[in-house]
């Protein structure tokens, strides 16, 4: 089975990680895009060097899967959390 992979790695505004991630798993999102179909990992990693920069590391069913993930409503909320506290974002098809 090929699975479809990537990371995410996001430079938070000074302070702003783990509040980043913190409000993310309290809301709720992280845990409803974990439950969508074809959802086979999502987890945020913070950095052992930096407390401002997060990885966030997704494996979908396939490519198709994580196209869907990304029309979601949910999506626009986290979103929203992104701007409060993320200055920029990498993300990188493994």
């Amino acid at each position: 089975m090929n699975t479809y992979m990537l990371t995410v790695t996001y430079k938070a505004k000074t302070g702003c990680g783990k509040k980043f991630v913190q409000e993310l798993e309290q809301s709720g999102i992280a845990d409803t895009v974990r439950a969508e179909d074809g959802c086979i990992c999502y987890n945020y990693y913070f950095s052992a060097t930096d407390e401002d920069t997060v990885l966030l590391f997704e494996e979908w069913e396939s490519k198709h899967h994580q196209q869907v993930h990304m029309t979601q409503p949910h999506i626009a909320p986290l979103i929203k959390i992104k701007e409060n506290y993320i200055l920029d974002t990498k993300l990188r098809v493994l």
